[in-house]
């Protein structure tokens, strides 16, 4: 039998979105049209995902180690991530799409915090890609929350300690319920994974590209999908001759 000219995507994408301000370097802008730019390449990456049938997609927004940018950089990506909440909820949701944040939530300024709660909470019945958006997320913080979770159950004798596992420990991620990627991409040709999801991509296949975010199209993600489905996934096992990521 021969092979499908398009192999099966994988159930969960997730995607470092890095070079908005080197791509408006490269073409005299601010970092501010960069970053817009990038918001354009996001609801086209979710539109593609969709298409694509990809079941999970999480996008890497704003670090834990963002707020150490210059306040007027801070200022600018906060308010483009509320527009595109603002702008684009009705048709996600309308789309099917449910959305989930990761991150730490304590202490967010202002209105985001209800924004992100409205956006889950508009969409949380919806059945079609579940749209992850990693906010205010560091994976050693989400790490440090989970254990220290876990050790007040441990003090107020809730849980023997004997009795943790790495199952348990995943239930107390921000991403609980989420099957861990299958793939992430990270764009602008760096290859690290900058605090993203440490726990989660234990097993993850990893692909860079070097086009920077705001450059990103679906026949990009359609590229990185078919190197995904070429890699030969054994998790410790030892190989199976034939058997490919897709298959």
């Amino acid at each position: 039998m021969s092979e499908p000219l398009v192999p099966p995507v994988p159930e969960h994408v997730a995607i470092i979105m890095d070079g908005n301000g080197r791509w408006a370097n490269a073409r005299g802008l601010t970092r501010t049209m960069g970053h817009r730019k990038g918001v354009e390449a996001v609801r086209d990456a979710v539109r593609a995902a969709g298409r694509l049938g990809i079941r999970y997609l999480t996008l890497y927004a704003f670090s834990s180690e963002n707020w150490r940018r210059p306040e007027t950089e801070i200022n600018d990506l906060l308010g483009l991530l509320k527009l595109f909440i603002r702008r684009d909820l009705a048709e996600l949701h309308n789309e099917n799409v449910r959305i989930r944040i990761i991150g730490d939530r304590t202490g967010l300024r202002g209105d985001i915090l209800p924004l992100l709660l409205e956006a889950e909470e508009t969409t949380r019945n919806n059945s079609g890609l579940t749209l992850v958006i990693a906010f205010n997320y560091g994976s050693r913080d989400e790490i440090t929350r989970a254990v220290v979770s876990l050790a007040k159950d441990v003090e107020e004798g809730l849980l023997s300690a004997d009795r943790i596992t790495a199952d348990l420990i995943s239930s107390r991620l921000d991403t609980a319920g989420i099957p861990d990627p299958d793939l992430i991409i990270r764009t602008s040709g760096e290859e690290r994974l900058s605090n993203f999801l440490l726990w989660q991509a234990a097993y993850s296949e990893l692909v860079f590209i070097p086009e920077f975010w705001p450059d990103f199209t679906e026949a990009l993600l359609v590229e990185a999908l078919k190197k995904f489905a070429m890699r030969n996934r054994r998790f410790g096992a030892l190989a199976e001759p034939g058997k490919m990521a897709g298959t």
